[in-house]
Parts: C-alpha cells; structure tokens; sequence
C-alpha cells in the first residue's frame, strides 16, 4: 500500500503508482478514440444525411442509475477491505495476547516458550501465504525442529496446522504441570480467534462480488460511455473528446477502485501490507524470546 500524506495533495496528486492509471488506460481510450471518430463524421459530414444526435434527457437518465452501481459497488468493496483490516488487527492482537500470557506461565521453561513463541511467529506467515497461495510460514521456520516444519508445510491449510502445533505445545505443559487446565482453556480461547480470523479472511477472498453485478455494471458503463458522445457533440462539437475522456476517466477509474480493494490480500498497490504486518508481529514477539 503507498504511504502517503492525505493532508498535502502535491504530495501525491500526480503519482502513477497505486492510481489505477494504467489498469483503465485501455477501456479510456477506445472511448476517446470513438467520440473522435463520432464527432470527425458529424462535423465533417462524412455521413450524409446521417444524424449522431441522442437526446440528453435519456442519457441523463441513465447516468443516474449508473452513479447508484457505481456507489454501491464501491461501499461494497471498502466494507471488505476495512473487514479485511480488522481481521488482521484482530491477529496482531491475539498473537501478542498469546505470547504475553506464555511468557508468564512458561517463564521457568524457557525452550518451550521459545518454541510457542516462534511457532506465534509463523502463524500470521502462514495466513498470508494461505490467503496469497503461497508456500512457506515466514523465516522463524530455520529455527524450530526441521521435521515438524515439514509437517506444517505439507500440510493442506498450512495456519490450521500451526495452530495444531501450538495447542500441541500448551497441552503438553499442561500435562507436563506447567499449566492449569484454567490457563490452557485460556489459551485455546486465543488460538481459536486466531482461527476464526484467518476463517473471514478466507470467507472474503472466496467470494467476489456477485457475478451478475460486475457484468451488468461494467455493460451499463459501456453503452454509457460509447453513446456519450452522441448525446454531446450537437451542444459541444469538438470539445466532445475531451469531455468524453474527462468523464470516462473518473467512471472506469471509480469502477476499478471497486475491483482493486474487494479482495485485499493480494500484492496490488492499494492491498493491505501483510509482509509489513507480518514483520511488526514477528519483531514484536521476539521482544519477548527468554534471553
């Protein structure tokens, strides 16, 4: 995600990148290319007798509609990516709730809260791998037992079976008399937040905005931005092409706003920074490694 100052607009007004610029480029084009050609044959009349003149009223009207879509598809997409944000707050904190309460309860067992530690670690790796269709859980890996990081990497949801690997760890200190059966249930009580958490980041990266949206959304963007031209070159002539690329710009780029941040996971430019998160998480709780 770029970093920017939203209260100095020179700061980023005229940045490319994160801007969608070149992911709508194409589509704005076509449109700018064809209001030239429909107002070089009106105005040239290279078309006797034609007329390219659509009233305005109409087009008006379905400009209307089209500004409702286009809302609804951007506040749908925003409520999945600010949900995405908040499910990857809620790890942030269950990680360092997790370790917090380990640091206590295994402070006179100091291999085994490295291992809790270091296992912490790789979950919120293991999410993002999951959720980008990645392989590995993060660096911490080359410090725990080679076998039971195979086990993890093979296994089939890579988060579930760290955090079968951490319930592991806790149950055997408490069988070991390291932990009351309070303070585990406790604990189970962080691991399946965590759980659920990566659980609503999988709900919103399967399911897309419906089908028959998108492609109704994107044909009604269409006929409106091709038959624009028609509607405006009797009052506006030449001035028509840029009028045409003007507005084309602003809905095609409000439309993949749309697109960009419903699924929020991936490596774009306006998805959340999970390799940053993912680090401040790990720098946090090695804070916490027994010295």
């Amino acid at each position: 995600m770029p970093s920017y100052d939203p209260h100095h607009w020179t700061s980023h007004l005229f940045d490319i990148e994160g801007s969608l610029v070149r992911e709508i480029l194409g589509r704005v084009s076509v449109t700018v290319i064809w209001s030239a050609v429909i107002v070089v044959t009106d105005k040239l009349d290279l078309i006797p007798g034609a007329n390219f003149e659509i009233p305005e009223t109409a087009h008006s009207l379905i400009g209307a509609a089209l500004g409702l879509l286009l809302v609804f598809r951007t506040n749908a997409s925003y409520d999945r990516f600010w949900e995405g944000r908040k499910l990857w707050g809620g790890i942030v904190n269950e990680t360092r709730n997790l370790v917090r309460q380990g640091s206590v309860w295994l402070r006179h067992e100091p291999m085994r809260l490295q291992r809790l530690i270091l296992w912490t670690i790789c979950y919120p790796y293991a999410c993002r791998s999951r959720l980008r269709g990645e392989g590995g859980i993060g660096p911490a890996t080359t410090e725990l037992p080679p076998g039971e990081v195979a086990d993890v990497l093979a296994a089939e949801h890579t988060p579930l079976a760290v955090a079968k690997k951490l319930t592991a760890l806790l149950d055997e200190a408490r069988r070991d008399g390291h932990l009351s059966d309070y303070t585990m249930i406790a604990a189970d009580q962080n691991l399946q937040q965590l759980i659920d958490y990566i659980g609503g980041c999988e709900r919103i990266h399967a399911t897309p905005i419906p089908f028959a949206y998108a492609v109704h959304l994107r044909r009604a963007l269409l006929v409106y931005c091709l038959t624009l031209p028609f509607a405006l070159v009797a009052k506006w002539g030449w001035a028509t092409v840029p009028a045409t690329l003007c507005i084309a710009y602003i809905l095609f780029g409000i439309e993949e706003i749309g697109v960009e941040i419903e699924d929020p996971f991936g490596v774009d430019e306006n998805d959340l920074p999970l390799d940053a998160i993912c680090a401040k998480i790990e720098a946090t709780l090695r804070d916490l490694l027994p010295r």
